[in-house]
């Protein structure tokens, strides 16, 4: 039994069938085939031991959100244990194609991305399409798909020219959205943290393996962790800050890899302690009066809803606090508990509805608030938001960039 094993199971005895987890639950609050975090998780993993038959499939209704961890008052590790529990399904039982494909996304980001993605696009906007992923892969045929990019993020890098004047440096961990779908918010990264007077260095990277981890392809998700370590524990070494614009991504960098799939080698931890999400460094250099505060003034009020994902950080509220540093800029904070996509949950044929209902809070507030643009930190959350209000959404990053006149 690896020590993270142990630990969940020790937390075992910690929970007190207080049913804050389950009232809290955004997924139990709207559908029966979840009953809540309680019993599939605390409850349920004292059932389980080794050779025993697999979980109850409902555990594959859990989203992954966290919210259950962050109202446990006894701090019972439950997201952690549904997680494993979900991996003894697959472990057991196999994984579908469609939760196959829709965990690797680099994968499908690099056969999605290039000069024939306006067609692909055109595509997947058109009905009978749609429909025939959905009978066929299980995608329900009104999830919120990105449009893919003609270019990466890091072929735009390899022919930007960076100013000479940085004195020092920083990793950018991109993440799969930003390369094959968003390269725009890549480009509002650099520019701002390239405007505060830092190189910015491009490591190798892979998808992050939350996708993995999330739909219980727990031996994919080691090998990319661990190709990720690889690759940044130098710069993690050198005291060079790993930066990321994907709050899943750096989350997973930093705590939900380490600790789902017991990974605490000593180059696992340097880069977990290295790792920072753009909006937590930038805060940082706000404390210390490092962060230039050169903004044009832009007046206008915008709703924002921080992740489930990046609430997990335990950070506050960095994006806001920095964004409040921007003259005649108001924030209205959802707080919602989630937009009910988490990741590639809300993707899947049987789940798309549930993830809607549990984003209704969030959707209402941003319809409310007759805005014609909403923030966010996750790029599914982003692409949840819109596709549900029709109200364009943006990172926090790309507001930063344009408060510092910077061209992208």
């Amino acid at each position: 039994m690896d020590h993270i094993e142990l630990s969940l199971t020790q937390s075992l005895d910690h929970c007190i069938k207080c049913n804050i987890c389950t009232s809290a639950c955004p997924v139990a609050a709207v559908t029966d085939a979840f009953p809540g975090p309680k019993y599939v998780g605390p409850q349920a993993q004292r059932f389980r031991h080794e050779g025993q038959p697999v979980p109850d499939a409902s555990v594959d209704y859990c989203s992954g959100c966290r919210v259950c961890n962050q109202v446990c008052p006894t701090g019972v590790k439950i997201a952690e244990l549904n997680a494993r529990a979900r991996a003894q399904i697959v472990a057991e039982r196999g994984l579908p194609l469609r939760n196959w494909l829709v965990a690797r996304a680099g994968l499908v980001g690099r056969m999605s991305c290039g000069p024939h993605a306006p067609l692909l696009n055109f595509g997947l906007r058109l009905t009978p399409a749609r429909w025939a992923v959905e009978k066929v892969i299980g995608i329900h045929r009104k999830a919120p798909l990105p449009a893919s990019s003609t270019y990466t993020f890091r072929a735009w890098f390899r022919k930007h020219r960076a100013p000479t004047t940085a004195r020092r440096q920083v990793a950018f961990f991109h993440g799969c959205a930003t390369n094959f779908y968003e390269p725009h918010v890549g480009k509002a990264a650099i520019a701002v943290l390239e405007h505060n007077g830092f190189e910015v260095l491009l490591p190798k990277q892979q998808c992050c393996g939350l996708p993995l981890i999330s739909n219980g392809d727990f031996k994919a998700a080691t090998s990319a962790h661990e190709a990720n370590v690889q690759a940044l524990v130098s710069y993690a070494r050198q005291g060079i800050p790993i930066v990321g614009t994907s709050t899943s991504c750096t989350l997973t960098l930093k705590e939900e890899a380490p600790e789902i799939l017991a990974l605490h080698s000593e180059d696992v931890q340097i880069v977990a302690a290295g790792t920072y999400d753009i909006f937590e460094f930038l805060r940082s250099l706000a404390e210390r009066g490092e962060l230039k505060t050169d903004f044009r003034p832009i007046e206008r009020h915008l709703p924002y809803h921080q992740p489930c994902q990046y609430r997990a950080h335990r950070l506050g509220s960095p994006a806001m606090d920095v964004l409040s540093l921007i003259p005649g800029l108001v924030l209205e904070e959802s707080h919602a508990e989630c937009c009910g996509i988490a990741g590639t949950y809300g993707l899947k044929q049987e789940k798309y509805q549930i993830g809607m209902d549990v984003g209704a809070k969030l959707f209402d507030m941003v319809k409310r608030s007759g805005s014609d643009l909403a923030l966010c930190d996750s790029e599914t959350c982003r692409w949840q938001i819109t596709h549900a209000t029709g109200v364009a959404s943006k990172h926090p990053i790309e507001i930063l960039a344009e408060a510092y006149g910077l061209e992208l």
